[in-house]
């Protein structure tokens, strides 16, 4: 039986069973990874997933079931399993299975040239790094990580919606996309002191990752963390960095779903068109974005995807939604719904979600705040932050700025504050958007001052 006359079965026999509005999500991958330690590889894995899950409305309610299996048998267990978890489900809100839109947007996330990339060159790679990266100076002792991964993916949404008049209406939607990522950490020792220093890459052009730049990068990083100490505790001027902005961001970006709000679990329920930052503060979801790791043309429910403003110069303009908040909110979907696998139940996410780039260049940030910190890097972020309250508590390090340059690194200090008035007391957002790893991004934003706890 082949993929498509599996779906057609599935949903035929999903009608015959009282199930009028059913829908198919399908998601395939095939991945690579690897490790590169002494010279050796290690940890290198080749994986490939196909997996299928029906959901319908049945008697009024969604039910959910997921599958691994293609074969005859599998339909009929999985429409079953459709109706069982409809009639255990205690969910009270109105959902639907969407029937799509006239149009949808391109979005070109597939590059065929980087599945034809040799293992054998991956491998060289991270070998190559390695070995530039202990060149460069006797103070780098090692990579305590050096990886690279590869994937490729497909997404498909087939869905079908009998009407009152007994006609069948629905989709067939396909996306596909791929990427290469590449993370090093590098380890400086100098008498008893031991600093780290990293780099990463994320790019659908294999070539584009230069073994040359990222080994440099994380070996001036861990040089220069060499001498670090911490400062004196105190309320600091402070630049957040684009490598680390991105992170913070990412920790609260659970405020702005609808499905939280509506929860409880977002202080910004109901504040839509409200002033909840500075006017240098533009947040963007742009599902559209060129080359942006979330960029895709539909959402998890086959909505037509859109770029929209979540903060507008300072003033909320929309939480984000999937079909369920939006209705129940009385508004229209924001095209957000997300599944966190093929078998996940359908949730509200942002897709590529980042702040919008400014005019100045970090250096004239620098020079406009002349003395301050700079945090470059936060962690202990799921323990020291509270998404709901807003209020963090993390260990940080960076480095001062003195008369608008850059001066001495710093670490082991604990920076702490609160999310919501930090937008409001940004000062001005650089022109260097950066998305380190991950489709949440920021450029370095200057955001006034902020409580240090030091020496």
């Amino acid at each position: 039986m082949t993929v498509d006359q599996f779906i057609q079965a599935l949903l035929d026999e999903a009608q015959k069973e009282g199930i009028l509005a059913a829908e198919v999500y399908l998601s395939s991958s095939d991945s690579f990874r690897a490790m590169c330690v002494k010279g050796q590889i290690s940890n290198y894995t080749v994986h490939a997933t196909r997996g299928l899950s029906l959901r319908g409305l049945y008697n009024g309610k969604m039910g959910y079931a997921a599958t691994e299996a293609f074969d005859e048998e599998a339909v009929g267990q999985l429409v079953q399993a459709v109706k069982e978890s409809a009639e255990l489900t205690e969910d009270e809100d109105v959902q639907e299975i969407y029937q799509g839109d006239g149009e949808y947007p391109h979005v070109y996330n597939y590059n065929p040239a980087l599945d034809q990339v040799a293992e054998q060159k991956k491998l060289q790679l991270i070998q190559d790094i390695e070995k530039k990266a202990l060149a460069l100076d006797e103070r780098v002792t090692a990579l305590n990580y050096n990886m690279i991964s590869t994937s490729s993916g497909e997404t498909r949404i087939v869905n079908r919606v009998v009407g009152a008049d007994g006609k069948a209406h629905g989709l067939d939607l396909c996306y596909r996309d791929n990427m290469a990522v590449c993370y090093i950490s590098a380890t400086a020792k100098e008498g008893e002191r031991v600093s780290t220093g990293s780099a990463f890459r994320v790019s659908r052009n294999f070539d584009e990752i230069d073994a040359d730049q990222i080994a440099r990068e994380a070996v001036e990083e861990a040089l220069f963390m060499l001498r670090a100490a911490p400062v004196p505790s105190g309320a600091y001027r402070a630049i957040i960095d684009a490598k680390c902005m991105p992170d913070l961001l990412g920790v609260f970006a659970g405020v702005f779903s609808a499905e939280s709000a509506q929860k409880g679990l977002s202080l910004l329920a109901g504040k839509e068109g409200e002033i909840i930052a500075s006017e240098a503060v533009t947040l963007m979801d742009d599902p559209l974005l060129p080359g942006g790791l979330a960029s895709q043309p539909f959402d998890a429910e086959g909505v037509a995807t859109r770029t929209k403003a979540v903060i507008e110069k300072g003033k909320l303009t929309t939480l984000l939604h999937n079909l369920k908040t939006a209705k129940k909110a009385g508004v229209k979907t924001t095209g957000n719904a997300a599944k966190s696998g093929y078998a996940g139940a359908v949730n509200v996410s942002p897709s590529n979600f980042y702040l919008s780039p400014g005019e100045k260049s970090k250096e004239e940030l620098l020079s406009q705040m002349g003395d301050g910190l700079v945090i470059t890097e936060v962690s202990g972020l799921h323990a020291g932050a509270n998404p709901i309250s807003g209020d963090f508590s993390l260990i940080a390090q960076g480095y001062t700025v003195k008369d608008g340059k850059k001066d001495q690194p710093v670490e082991q200090i604990t920076v702490a504050g609160n999310f919501y008035q930090l937008l409001k007391n940004v000062r001005a957002v650089g022109s260097d958007l950066t998305f380190p790893g991950s489709a949440i991004g920021s450029p370095s934003v200057d955001v006034g001052e902020i409580s240090v706890a030091g020496k």
